[in-house]
C-alpha cells in the first residue's frame, strides 16, 4: 500500500501558485497511491460550506476526480478549516476522520492528528480552540451572514499573526509531554502530524517503546507530500 500525506497548504486566492501545484499533484502523482490523507489546513480559512468560491470549486473537482480514479481521500480538519463540513467533504469525495485517528499504513500502526492540540504551552490558543470547537459556538457562528463570518475570520487571522509574532518557538511547538501522553494512550509505532511548520523526524521512547514522530511540511513556494509504504517513508517535493 502506498499512501500520501499532506497538510498546511493554506490555500488562498492570493496564492494561486499553490493551488496549481496541488492540482498537478492530484492529476498526476497522487493517482499512484491507494490513499491520500490531508491532515488539516488545506485552506487558509473556511467559514462554512455555503461560502464556496472558484478556489474551493477547483479543489473539490480535482479531489473528486482523484477519488473516482481509485484513490481514497481522507481529511482531518486543522485550526484554519475546522468548519469544513459534510457538504463540502461530499463534493470533494473526502471522508472526514476524527482527530486523532489510527490507521495501518505500510504495515505500521500509525496515529494521525493535525497537531494543534499538542501545543499545550500556548494556553491562549488552547482556550480559543476549545471555544471554536464547541458545537454550540459553531452553530451560532454558521447561522450568521457570510459577510459577518468573513469579517470575523479576517480579524481572527490578524490576531493570530500578532499572537505568533511575539511568541517563542518553544511555546508554538508541540509539547513533548503532550506527545508522549498521546502516544502512551494509543500504543502506536508512528505519529504523523502537521501544524507546526517544522518538518522533520523525531524519536520518542514511551514505556520502553520506540516511536517515530513525523512532522509534515507546510506549503510555501513549493509543496511537499510524505509518501509512506511498506518500503519506508519518503518526502516528495512538489512544484
Amino acid at each position: 500500500m502506498l499512501a500520501y500525506f499532506i497538510s498546511d497548504l493554506h490555500l488562498d486566492p492570493s496564492r494561486p501558485a499553490l493551488k496549481d501545484i496541488l492540482l498537478r499533484f492530484l492529476a498526476a502523482r497522487a493517482g499512484d497511491a491507494d490513499a491520500l490523507y490531508i491532515l488539516g489546513d488545506l485552506f487558509e480559512a473556511w467559514i462554512g460550506d455555503d461560502d464556496t468560491d472558484a478556489l474551493a470549486d477547483d479543489v473539490a473537482h480535482a479531489l473528486r476526480a482523484l477519488s473516482e480514479a481509485g484513490t481514497a481521500i481522507y481529511f482531518i480538519c486543522g485550526n484554519r478549516d475546522f468548519l469544513l463540513g459534510r457538504a463540502y467533504a461530499a463534493r470533494a469525495c473526502m471522508r472526514r476522520l476524527p482527530d486523532p485517528s489510527v490507521i495501518d499504513v505500510g504495515g505500521t500502526v500509525t496515529l494521525l492528528t493535525h497537531g494543534d492540540a499538542l501545543c499545550t504551552s500556548d494556553t491562549a490558543y488552547q482556550n480559543f480552540r476549545k471555544q471554536v470547537r464547541d458545537p454550540v459556538w459553531q452553530a451560532a457562528f454558521l447561522s450568521q451572514p457570510v459577510a459577518v463570518r468573513r469579517a470575523y475570520a479576517a480579524q481572527a487571522r490578524a490576531a493570530s499573526a500578532e499572537h505568533q509574532r511575539g511568541m517563542s518557538s518553544t511555546i508554538s511547538d508541540v509539547d513533548d509531554c503532550a506527545v508522549e501522553s498521546l502516544l502512551a494512550s494509543y500504543g502506536v509505532d508512528r505519529l504523523i502530524h502537521g501544524h507546526t511548520h517544522r518538518p522533520t523526524e523525531h524519536e520518542h521512547i514511551v514505556a520502553n517503546r520506540r516511536t517515530q514522530r513525523i512532522v509534515l511540511a507546510d506549503w510555501r513556494e513549493s509543496g511537499e507530500a510524505l509518501a509512506v509504504s511498506e518500503r519506508g517513508v519518503t518526502r516528495v517535493e512538489l512544484s
